[in-house]
């Protein structure tokens, strides 16, 4: 710590409202710890600020450059041709559709899942069961999508898949139902995979938060008479509340982003009409087809819709709960 050194006149008073703080020389640890937090700088930095140089793609003419930076510096300019190209695209209102469609239902089902799930975990009694719950729902997220989406690819297939042989052996169905390949299914299969995939590990924090709940609080109601649902809903839910509003308000900054190892699995030819959504628009478009300024316009028009969800999504939360991220 710095300590005070107290500044004295000639003849040895005390000058009034004076000192000078000597600091104490760094040791290893000091070191250490500067250097641990500089690599996440040095993180955004390289990922995060360095590729917005390349945002002026998106008003140049740089589709079918093989050197990326050498569009970037001599592709001519076209404006906002790129935006209005997207715009005006046939294809434009599905994509918009499926991806705001799929995001908003994932928001009203996927997000409160991991709430509840965290909630009914601080609420079992036997350790043992709990860390067993814990690591049966956590080891998901630990596979990839590739081998994960690939068990499901097995498990539903029309002709092979245990599930279809299973539901008409039980009578549930009389034919085997097209799961992968009807465009009405896809998006339950997406919301179901992800649940399945993310519902473990998407408690982690919440569980964090519950814990992080002084026990006294509980205590007190039970005390009061109240009853298990009555701890849940008084104490649980309002303690955690603030942590939930920061998530919410960044999954609705993020309706616009669906992640595209997930949706890559499961998409085909058949249910393309109902799979296709921005960020798998963006990959076809883009990189295969070495239209470079089309994908960059893409990906700034997603950044700049998603910034704005976020500051209204935070004004409209703290007007309403007061709480919000800034």
């Amino acid at each position: 710590m710095a300590k005070a050194i107290q500044l004295l006149k000639p003849d040895g008073t005390l000058i009034p409202g004076s000192f000078k703080k000597k600091r104490r020389p760094w040791n290893y640890n000091d070191v250490i710890l500067i250097a641990m937090a500089s690599l996440s700088i040095i993180f955004l930095a390289v990922f995060a600020y360095a590729p917005l140089y390349g945002l002026v793609l998106a008003f140049k003419d740089g589709d079918g450059y093989l050197n990326i930076l050498n569009a970037i510096k001599n592709a001519p300019w076209n404006g906002f041709d790129n935006f209005v190209y997207f715009l005006t695209d046939p294809d434009f209102k599905n994509i918009m559709f499926n991806t705001i469609g799929l995001n908003v239902l994932q928001l009203m089902i996927n997000f409160p899942a991991p709430i509840i799930f965290a909630i009914l975990m601080s609420e079992l009694i036997g350790d043992r069961f709990k860390k067993a719950v814990q690591t049966v729902t956590f080891f998901p997220h630990f596979i990839s999508w590739v081998i994960f989406g690939g068990i499901f690819l097995s498990l539903l297939d029309y002709d092979t898949g245990i599930v279809n042989n299973l539901l008409v052996d039980l009578g549930i169905i009389k034919n085997p139902v097209d799961i992968l390949g009807e465009p009405k299914y896809f998006w339950g299969l997406i919301i179901t995979t992800s649940i399945l995939k993310g519902l473990g590990w998407g408690s982690v924090i919440y569980v964090a938060a519950i814990s992080g709940i002084p026990h006294e609080l509980y205590e007190a109601a039970k005390i009061d008479g109240a009853n298990r649902w009555h701890k849940i809903w008084y104490i649980t839910v309002p303690s955690i509340m603030p942590t939930v509003t920061l998530f919410f308000i960044l999954s609705i900054a993020g309706l616009l982003n669906n992640g595209i190892e997930h949706l890559w699995v499961f998409q085909n030819a058949n249910n393309i009409v109902r799979s296709e959504v921005l960020d798998t628009f963006i990959y076809k478009f883009g990189i295969p087809r070495w239209r470079y300024s089309y994908a960059t316009a893409l990906g700034l028009f997603k950044s700049v819709i998603s910034l704005f969800l976020l500051v209204t999504g935070n004004a409209v939360l703290k007007k309403i709960t007061g709480k919000g991220i800034y």
